[in-house]
Parts: structure tokens; sequence; C-alpha cells
């Protein structure tokens, strides 16, 4: 992963929205394996590493009023067979496949093009989730985008942009 530079900032907190709180309480501390803290009202934090998640009761919010989730919440995990069957046991596998490609079944533990071992759910409010193998974790760095590239035939990788920090 990228150096953390002085001054930099950095995500210490995601909030997602909760159809039902108590519902995706319990699914949360199942899934993650880790008690929730109510913190206030209708606001329940998960401590994941470094970040933490937040879910946030919407129930009074008219469904037509919620901004759907675009993209998953990623989660690195020592254990991805052990989240994966606590996934399965809570219902909470992902249909379909990803990108339309039936080599990525979105539900099942595979190897994206991109390198990462993982599987994506979905909670009980329609978050989607990703949870991916620690070990084979996607950060970007140039040796990752150039394989990538080559992955998918696109020939060299392009060349850093600006002065961002290169990883290593």
């Amino acid at each position: 992963m990228p150096d953390q530079r002085a001054g930099t900032a950095r995500i210490f907190r995601l909030l997602i929205p909760a159809k039902d709180l108590a519902q995706s309480q319990r699914f949360y501390e199942s899934l993650l394996g880790t008690p929730g803290r109510i913190v206030a009202p209708g606001r329940i934090y998960f401590d994941c590493g470094g970040v933490i998640l937040g879910v946030l009761d919407f129930s009074a919010v008219p469904e037509a009023d919620r901004a759907p989730s675009t993209e998953a919440v990623y989660f690195a995990t020592d254990d991805l067979a052990g989240v994966y069957d606590r996934a399965r046991q809570l219902g909470g596998l992902s249909p379909g496949l990803l990108h339309n490609d039936p080599a990525n079944p979105a539900g099942e533990i595979v190897v994206r093009p991109w390198g990462e071992r993982s599987f994506y759910a979905t909670d009980p409010s329609g978050n989607p989730l990703c949870f991916v193998d620690a070990d084979t974790m996607f950060t970007g760095t140039p040796d990752q985008i150039a394989a990538l590239h080559r992955s998918m035939g696109r020939g060299p990788a392009p060349p850093p942009s600006g002065d961002a920090p290169r990883a290593h």
C-alpha cells in the first residue's frame, strides 16, 4: 500500500443506511464477527481495522428519498472462507455476474481479473459489500497495474500521473 504522507487525509469512518437498524446490527455482528456499539440513537459503529463502519437508521426516510448505493464497501480479511460461510448462512451472497462475465460469479470466491480473490455480498438494506483475501488486495501499485493491463491484452500500463507518490 502507498506510504502515508504527513498531512494526507485518510478515511476513518464510512456510513451506510439501514432500513431496519436492529436487523442490520444482527447481520453485521454475525458477518464481521464483532459487536457493534450504539453511539447515538439510530447509529451503530463497527470497528473494521483503521476505519469505522457506521450503520445509520434510515427507516423514517421514504424509500424514494434514499440515495442508492452505487459501489460496494470493500473489506480485507485474513479469513475469506470464514466470512464467506457466514455471508452464505445469512443469505447475503450476491447473485449474478460481475461485469456480465461468466467467469466472475459475484457471490462466489474467485480470483478476479485484477488479481483479488474475493466475493460480493449484500446486506439486508441492499448495500453492496465485497470481501477480499488480504493477501491479494489490489491497491494500484505500478506492478499490479502493469499485470492488469497485460491480462486485459492492453499492452503496457500508462505512466504514473503527476506527482502522485509511487507505491512499492
